[in-house]
């Protein structure tokens, strides 16, 4: 790897992985899916003498994105981006099911709307898009493949997937997203999930619940 760091949050009171990315010297970072803990995210941004220009989104459930407006209020040129297909989700609490878990209901609007494969430059990296529909209809993964990375959201887990009975959830989708697209992954990409541990896509290919459905 080059000199980009993986910075792991474990936040929340389901145990949400927040990833806070940045480059060793230099001052600018990427969060990916800033959990509930805005407080703790923007210290350990200061400790780490950085400042996040984006925050990536792999999808809109409450547990990924309720330090959202926190972060955004520190630092104002921070920008939003999440998959096209998610702009719903953000916005509609009973989507996105903020209000039903014990925080206050909650609308979002990202800067930035992905579509699947489409390119885009932060921290002098190429970061490619991966539309996952399944979880929710708007879940999307991000690929560096400069770095072989991959952060995969709550599609695919440690030798698990993600759960499907939540709004827009779909068990079909899900399958065809893990065995058609991230599959296809070369095998020693690191997956860094939504919860648990990180993984690879070879070590899934063989040992996910998925993996009956895919098509060698």
């Amino acid at each position: 790897m080059s000199d980009l760091r993986i910075e792991t949050c474990v936040l929340g009171a389901v145990s949400t992985n927040c990833y806070i990315i940045y480059q060793k010297g230099k001052g600018s970072a990427v969060i990916v899916d800033p959990a509930d803990n805005g407080a703790y995210l923007l210290n350990r941004c200061r400790e780490l003498g950085t400042e996040p220009e984006a925050i990536l989104l792999t999808h809109g459930h409450f547990d990924h994105i309720l330090a959202v407006d926190d972060i955004r209020r520190a630092f104002p040129q921070c920008r939003l981006y999440a998959g096209a297909a998610e702009e719903g989700m953000l916005r509609e609490p009973h989507l996105n099911l903020t209000g039903s878990w014990g925080a206050s209901p909650m609308s979002l609007k990202a800067d930035q709307l992905l579509e699947d494969g489409e390119t885009f430059s932060l921290l002098d990296e190429t970061w490619r898009v991966i539309a996952t529909p399944g979880h929710t209809s708007g879940s999307v993964c991000y690929y560096l493949p400069a770095e072989d990375v991959l952060f995969a959201g709550d599609t695919l887990f440690y030798e698990s997937l993600g759960r499907t009975d939540l709004p827009t959830g779909n068990t079909r989708q899900i399958l065809a997203s893990i065995t058609e697209k991230l599959f296809a992954l070369p095998e020693d990409t690191m997956v860094y999930t939504g919860h648990g541990d990180p993984t690879t896509i070879g070590h899934e290919m063989r040992y996910n619940p998925a993996a009956p459905y895919w098509k060698r």
